[in-house]
């Protein structure tokens, strides 16, 4: 038996897990163990990190559905075969930073519902909520399986720049997430929105010096700007086929997935 903490995470993974041992299983040395996550369509296999003896850490997977999946631990030793050590079932669910996700990406041109985002800004969440906001809605973001002909500036790109009007650039800049405005720069029309200006005459640009994001600004100016050191914490994917491997930089923790 093992105990996983929690028993869900979103879909689009990413949080931390906890794995209780039993007393009989404590970690020998030489002993490997993984977690392997058996959905409907996709399985996931990830590496584990020891906390004490009688726990491991690992990073849950993205999934493609909400269901609840299978959950094997395994061990390998060197020369032995591999043991399915203990199993517990696990949920992948739907999320409001998903649901968040989902409703912007759908409502990239869509003035009535950019304009109901400027609303939230007058009810601002505090600091620690709005890095949480920024870190969840970023990785969820990232997820979504979002259209090829998908635009930051919204499916109507016959507007020319100079029609005043909000954009999903000015939302993430206006509530300063850092991690977000840089998912939406590496995207099609991420870099035309910044010189678009809101019907006060604001740019995403002059957003970020007037409420004095300077990381922020510098991400939207320089030239060389790299990846902000928040997005360094997490799992980078690379895809080869039908499989990916990610690795989450935090924890040193890998995940391989492939269609079952």
């Amino acid at each position: 038996v093992m105990k996983l903490n929690p028993q869900q995470a979103p879909l689009y993974g990413d949080s931390v897990i906890t794995v209780q041992l039993t007393e009989e299983d404590k970690i020998e040395d030489d002993v490997v163990f993984y977690l392997v996550f058996t959905g409907s369509t996709v399985q996931h296999c990830t590496s584990t990190r020891k906390i004490n003896p009688g726990s491991l850490e690992t990073i849950s997977p993205g999934h493609d559905c909400c269901e609840t999946v299978k959950v094997a631990l395994c061990a390998s030793r060197e020369g032995h075969p591999v043991l399915v050590v203990a199993e517990e079932s696990f949920q992948f669910v739907q999320d409001e930073a998903y649901d968040a996700a989902q409703f912007l990406a759908t409502c990239a041109g869509n003035q009535q519902a950019l304009n109901f985002t400027r609303f939230l800004d007058r009810s601002r969440p505090p600091a620690a909520d709005v890095d949480f906001l920024d870190e969840k809605v970023a990785l969820a973001f990232r997820h979504l399986k979002l259209p090829a002909e998908w635009n930051v500036l919204g499916a109507d790109q016959s507007l020319t720049e100079n029609i005043p009007r909000e954009t999903l650039m000015h939302f993430a800049v206006r509530l300063g997430l850092l991690r977000l405005t840089w998912f939406l720069l590496q995207q099609p029309g991420g870099r035309g929105a910044l010189s678009i200006h809101n019907n006060e005459g604001a740019t995403p640009v002059s957003l970020a010096l007037e409420r004095g994001y300077q990381k922020l600004h510098q991400l939207l100016t320089e030239e060389e700007a790299r990846e902000p050191d928040s997005w360094s914490t997490l799992s980078h994917t690379v895809h080869s086929g039908d499989y990916s491997v990610k690795h989450h930089r935090g924890l040193d923790v890998y995940m391989l997935t492939a269609e079952a």
